[in-house]
């Protein structure tokens, strides 16, 4: 049981790892700072389809990791 756990949670891990890297940045430094500003007050589209499913499948993915390292260590 400790093995089927322990290698679901090198999985999930391995996919929140994949997750995060595949989200667009918010910002790049100090002129996405500055040009962040004008982008919210005249609007910027944007593909918000693919960041939605990518923002909640890490927080899932991030949930269940939380979960499973703490069921890993109670065995």
């Amino acid at each position: 049981m400790h093995t089927l756990l322990l290698t679901l949670l090198i999985i999930v891990s391995l996919a929140l790892i994949a997750v995060v890297l595949l989200q667009s940045s918010k910002s790049s430094g100090l002129s996405g700072a500055i040009s962040g500003g004008a982008e919210q007050l005249f609007g910027k589209q944007k593909a918000r389809g693919i960041d939605l499913i990518l923002h909640r499948l890490t927080v899932v993915l991030a949930i269940l990791f939380f979960i499973l390292a703490l069921v890993v260590v109670k065995i």
